[in-house]
């Protein structure tokens, strides 16, 4: 999830679609010079046995796990690959270099959020160039990976939100875990003794805290077209509520997903809402038991909707279509059944093929919770595409007018929106 600012958002994309447009544009008319009048392709394929991957995953053990897939692909396919990682903070500032130099890489990892953004500027190939076969993977991710009706990449596994618990702690108080708001409120005021509180999550001024409030909001009928509705009021209402009754710290405000994790690691928090990136770090403190369920419903019987995180494996328009082409063979290797189910296991990750999920949680059976919530996961740009950055600022702007008692829970999207 990127921390950019909206006005440097904006100025990125307009740079990388006038950038991407060039890069995308300068080797086709080179071929054309070129070509000497015999017709026949417009670029030579002269080295399509190598492909470059530029991604993020710079940090261990991604970076090595993700390269052992990358290896068996490669393999697969004969080909040797040259890879970039860079940090993701980073990512499309290298792709606006690489366009600018005409030397955008063969394989493409982005963020899913970003995918619809940078299809809009023609610098990447839909899949149905290749007849890649997007069939049996969850609605979501196809979703985040579609701009004007056309699937740009796939995803191997991905990541979602859900309900983390200290199951000694509800145990001891003969508590459920939470499956609606109610029990989720009750749950928490009875858990907050001391100075532990019954309930984290992260608002902070950052699409992290937008990201954390989406569960809430697209349970109850919310609207990214429409935040001042009464079900996305209700949902702010919601977790000022937990805020103002003590069951949850007014510092949450300030509190990143790490941060969260922190407080439930150290006891400070009774039950947290976080994803499955976190469960590494779960593992290293025994002494905590734990357990996760589905984002709580406002109302008995609705369905739990939680965004879609994760990476969407891409092909750049080079300019080399024999190039593309088994560029787009690799993007397909990446998220075949294999991949899916190795790199799910090793990184705490959901498969994106539905038939999958089955034999996933029998391997991995912490991540139930996490697999039951893919399935009804949404992807951020569904609905507003490349302007979900701003309802994402406008989400995250309320959720601190109103917890820091601002401006009224009911007035405070109306004010988030004026700026």
């Amino acid at each position: 999830m990127s921390r950019t600012t909206m006005t440097k958002k904006k100025l990125t994309k307009k740079k990388l679609t006038t950038l991407l447009a060039m890069a995308a544009i300068a080797p086709l008319a080179f071929s054309a010079c070129s070509a000497g009048g015999a017709g026949g392709s417009e670029t030579s394929g002269e080295g399509a046995d190598t492909l470059t991957i530029l991604d993020y995953y710079n940090n261990e053990p991604d970076k090595t796990l993700v390269q052992a897939a990358l290896d068996k692909c490669a393999t697969d396919l004969g080909v040797t690959i040259e890879r970039e990682s860079v940090p993701g903070k980073d990512l499309i500032q290298k792709v606006l270099q690489r366009a600018s130099s005409k030397t955008l890489p063969d394989v493409l990892m982005l963020d899913n959020p970003d995918v619809q953004e940078i299809a809009a500027t023609g610098g990447l190939s839909p899949m149905s160039d290749y007849d890649v076969d997007t069939s049996g993977f969850a609605p979501g991710i196809l979703e985040a990976a579609t701009y004007e009706g056309e699937v740009y990449g796939l995803a191997p596994a991905v990541n979602t939100l859900g309900l983390f618990y200290n199951t000694e702690l509800l145990a001891a108080a003969g508590i459920e875990p939470p499956t609606t708001w109610d029990e989720l409120k009750a749950a928490a005021a009875a858990l907050t003794v001391g100075d532990q509180y019954g309930m984290a999550f992260s608002a902070i001024a950052t699409y992290e805290g937008a990201w954390q409030f989406l569960p809430f909001m697209w349970t109850n009928g919310g609207d990214e077209t429409d935040l001042g509705s009464p079900e996305v009021t209700e949902a702010l209402q919601l977790i000022v509520d937990l805020v103002e009754s003590g069951s949850a710290s007014s510092s949450v405000i300030n509190w990143s997903q790490a941060d969260v994790k922190d407080q439930f690691v150290a006891g400070k928090a009774a039950m947290m809402i976080n994803g499955p990136w976190q469960i590494p770090a779960l593992m290293e403190t025994p002494d905590v038991t734990w357990d996760s369920v589905q984002i709580p419903v406002n109302k008995a019987g609705q369905t739990p909707v939680a965004p879609l995180g994760g990476e969407v494996w891409t092909v750049p328009v080079t300019g080399d279509d024999e190039k593309q082409a088994t560029a787009a063979k690799f993007v397909e290797c990446i998220s075949d059944d294999e991949n899916q189910l190795a790199l799910s296991e090793a990184r705490y990750l959901v498969p994106t093929k539905e038939a999958l999920a089955e034999e996933y949680v029998e391997k991995v059976p912490t991540m139930k919770s996490f697999t039951e919530q893919v399935a009804n996961a949404r992807s951020r740009t569904g609905q507003l595409g490349e302007e979900w950055p701003e309802a994402a600022t406008v989400i995250y702007t309320a959720m601190q007018l109103a917890l820091t008692g601002q401006v009224p829970v009911e007035d405070a999207f109306e004010q988030a929106m004026a700026g």
